[in-house]
């Protein structure tokens, strides 16, 4: 197990917007940590209430949003629109090219949100666009699946062969551990044993194959667990 603590990410604060990027982006860069696999971007992002991302393209990229408190308003060139809440989980294939923008739905609440990127299986694909809801009560106690290659089990669609679980535990809550290839795990919030280590919100952790993850909760927590080939 290797840990990538918290404090050890990169920061940027544009007033609007703090964010906190676990691998390499924009103006941060770190050779040592420039993605995991196809895990390419994990930001923790923090928008003040009326700001947002305007409207910016992408290409070739899988792109996943997961709100944590808060409310995001989404748009793109697809004709999408929608208003993300905490428990959706939204994805969006970037493809041969598409133009987005992301906006805390609020005036005045703080949206807290991650923004995730995996490399995608098939470059040049036509973009598109998923987003579903995960309510509380399928994630507590439990790893739930929340994203695959193949929209399993109610899961979103993505184009690369990665599984992403969501999970809550409380203090002392633990679930058996999916079946995992190469791993990385994200606490998002609360602290949590792994390994026998304590993991707080922003800490992760990576795993090869083969390596035993043994997760308990030390205070309400909510963990990510990527599961890449």
């Amino acid at each position: 197990m290797i840990l990538r603590r918290a404090n050890e990410r990169g920061h940027a604060d544009h007033g609007w917007l703090r964010s906190r990027h676990t691998f390499s982006f924009a103006d941060y860069f770190d050779p040592a940590h420039m993605g995991f696999r196809k895990l390419r971007v994990i930001n923790e992002d923090r928008v003040q209430g009326g700001a947002g991302f305007g409207a910016h393209p992408h290409r070739n990229m899988e792109i996943i949003s997961y709100v944590l408190s808060g409310t995001m308003a989404h748009k793109d060139s697809m004709g999408n629109g929608a208003v993300m809440q905490p428990g959706d989980v939204q994805r969006m294939s970037a493809g041969t090219g598409v133009v987005h923008s992301e906006f805390n739905n609020s005036s005045s609440e703080e949206l807290h949100f991650l923004q995730i990127w995996i490399e995608p299986k098939l470059q040049g694909i036509a973009p598109s666009y998923e987003q579903k809801s995960f309510p509380e009560e399928q994630r507590q106690g439990e790893w739930r699946l929340v994203v695959s290659e193949a929209g399993r089990d109610g899961s979103v669609s993505i184009n690369q062969d990665v599984n992403l679980h969501a999970g809550l535990f409380d203090a002392g809550e633990q679930a058996a551990t999916p079946t995992v290839r190469h791993a990385w795990l994200h606490v998002v919030r609360g602290e949590a044993e792994v390994n026998g280590q304590r993991l707080s919100a922003g800490d992760a952790a990576a795993f090869e194959p083969g390596e035993s993850i043994d997760v308990t909760g030390v205070e309400a927590s909510e963990i990510l667990l990527f599961d890449l080939a």
